[in-house]
């Protein structure tokens, strides 16, 4: 499967969750595509084209809890 050269990360698989052709459905796990009709988020196919704004970034990890003496020298 080629993968798609993108702006965020060049290794990301080709999916319908980032497809400019797909729209959130009502069901959870489920994209109503405008070529494929409702299928399923990891679905893809030869018209896949990659959306950056479809994209949902990973959480930042929170950061530990400092006290003022973890900073005196």
């Amino acid at each position: 499967m080629k993968k798609e050269k993108t702006l965020f990360n060049a290794n990301i698989t080709p999916a319908c969750e980032y497809c400019v052709f797909a729209k959130d459905a009502d069901e959870p796990k489920m994209v109503m595509c405008e070529r494929a009709g409702m299928v399923s988020t990891y679905y893809r196919c030869k018209k896949f084209k990659y959306s950056p704004v479809r994209r949902i970034p990973n959480r930042m990890p929170k950061l530990p809890n400092m006290n003022p003496d973890d900073f005196k020298l």
